[in-house]
């Protein structure tokens, strides 16, 4: 029986606690997306605390992602195996707890395989909490529901940096694992007060441990691949191409698995539904661009224009306030016309951002970035709620889970994608633009000569030996080179992730308009 079909009264009592219950996962929800960027603005503190080099010191970030990236897609089982209640506060009391015992490491060893702990916990809360969402509102507030739970998954990677570089400069590194404590325990407390087992979830009665096996061994690898590969200098490296061979074997292998098995631990018959099948491959496209650009803007803030990671997150500040106040607004317009034209608008108003982003300079200052990045926060705000809601339209309640373990698993690994592919292009990008650059800079030319010569006679002035001050000045001009073929590589970037998000416009045709999330199967219920 749904909500609609009880008497006025008691569907009012069902979802009595429904804010207090969407607060509960937002709040878990942001501390899982706010440990993986927290951390990396310490990772020098870690490298000298603890003795480990930048290699090793990346697998503290890297142990984390992968786990989190094997746990997303079987969250939907494990809720119904353990039960949703049990599974989601148990998740939240490993995360908690490893977080402790994060900050309390004493060995590079310890602390990233208590990171790795951290991320299996973490891994079920943000698919775990839009399932529990679903669920717990109204159909005709899911939009309000996605809001609430989008303006965390916005806003809290972007405070990462600025919080996570505040702690560490006040209070030292571990204070980064510690600070989860209290808001961990508080999200432990209302989830065992308000969150209830779903009504809907079939519980499975055996363990498809040879799927679980593949599953971790396939994805853990590709992962690992796209968080190592441009450190590694990609296919020229052997560990890369076994990682590489691994995951497309262990990944292949499980599809036919999981497709052959009566009790699967991801359920695949689900990506059946054309609309699922789409909205994964759109939330893939998602976190390329979403991920590449917000991987790009720092570097260029810090590279370029010298500035320090507090300054970098009051750039990024204003456009997450827009795009939580965005989401904020779409979550009341839900339903009131085709979610489609939302993420059309969408699309259009991030590819003008990217338009924009693409004429910053090397002098560009705060007044330059505002508008930019306030429309790319517009453009996000218009797809993320519309894009999630037309993704598990055609799936009934039961299968809710599954569909947003699926649909996260791929914008996560949309993201390391995109971060490994911005990574590799910006060093190509910029070894072209400096050869071009360089070409048109010789002995020979008389403007490099009067460069040459003007920064020398400064370096003299300055009280410089005459043939040190011409060594200097060949590589300040080096310099100068460098951070051009910089800037050009930056705005090619911008360019191409906004093209390629335009393009991916072409898949919205084969979703039809939504008719609410779980309204497949919904008489069942």
């Amino acid at each position: 029986m749904t909500a609609a079909a009880l008497p006025l009264s008691a569907a009012a009592d069902r979802y009595r606690f429904k804010y207090i219950i969407a607060i509960t996962v937002s709040l878990a929800s942001v501390l899982e997306l706010l440990d993986t960027s927290i951390v990396n603005v310490a990772i020098p503190h870690m490298m000298g605390n603890l003795g480990a080099t930048l290699d090793q010191i990346a697998w503290v970030s890297t142990g984390y992602i992968v786990a989190n990236v094997i746990v997303l897609p079987i969250t939907g089982w494990l809720s119904a195996y353990f039960g949703r209640r049990r599974y989601f506060a148990g998740s939240i009391a490993l995360f908690t707890l490893a977080s402790f015992l994060c900050g309390n490491a004493g060995s590079l060893g310890a602390l990233i395989f208590w990171r790795i702990v951290q991320g299996l916990g973490g891994g079920a809360l943000l698919s775990t909490s839009q399932a529990i969402l679903y669920e717990e509102f109204p159909r005709e507030e899911y939009g309000t529901a996605m809001a609430i739970f989008g303006v965390g998954v916005m806003v809290g990677p972007t405070l990462g940096p600025t919080v996570g570089g505040w702690i560490t400069d006040t209070y030292g590194w571990p204070w980064i694992f510690y600070i989860n404590i209290p808001f961990g325990m508080l999200a432990l407390a209302l989830t065992m007060s308000f969150i209830n087992d779903s009504r809907h979830q079939e519980r499975s009665t055996r363990v498809d441990f040879v799927g679980l096996g593949l599953l971790a061994v396939g994805i853990g690898a590709l992962q690992t691949m796209l968080e190592r590969g441009e450190r590694l200098d990609w296919w020229s490296s052997g560990q890369v191409r076994l990682l590489a061979i691994t995951s497309a074997l262990s990944l292949i292998t499980f599809i036919w698995h999981e497709l052959r098995t009566e009790d699967p631990v991801v359920d695949l018959r689900i990506l059946k539904s054309r609309q699922l099948a789409v909205g994964v491959v759109f939330g893939l496209v998602l976190g390329v661009c979403l991920y590449a650009t917000v991987f790009v803007l720092p570097v260029y803030l810090q590279n370029i224009r010298n500035f320090t990671a507090n300054q970098t997150g009051l750039v990024i500040l204003p456009g997450a306030l827009a795009s939580a106040f965005t989401m904020a607004v779409m979550g009341r317009t839900t339903g009131k016309f085709d979610a489609r034209l939302s993420i059309t608008a969408g699309v259009g108003i991030f590819a003008l951002s990217m338009w924009k982003h693409a004429h910053f300079t090397t002098e560009s200052g705060m007044s330059d970035f505002f508008w930019p990045l306030i429309f790319r926060g517009v453009g996000l705000g218009l797809i993320f709620v519309p894009l999630t809601n037309l993704a598990l339209a055609d799936l009934p309640m039961s299968k809710i889970p599954n569909g947003t373990g699926l649909f996260n698993l791929m914008r996560q690994l949309g993201g390391s994608i995109g971060i490994a592919l911005s990574a590799t292009l910006l060093q190509r990008f910029t070894a072209i633009h400096r050869a071009d650059l360089a070409a048109n800079i010789t002995p020979y030319a008389e403007a490099t000569r009067e460069r040459l010569a003007a920064i020398t006679q400064t370096l003299i002035a300055r009280g410089e030996v005459p043939a040190i001050a011409q060594t200097k000045a060949i590589g300040f001009l080096n310099a100068i080179v460098t951070k051009q073929a910089m800037m050009l590589s930056f705005e090619q970037l911008f360019l191409l992730f906004g093209m390629v998000f335009v393009l991916s416009l072409a898949l919205l045709p084969l979703m039809h308009k939504s008719r609410g999330v779980g309204s497949a199967g919904a008489g069942a219920h």
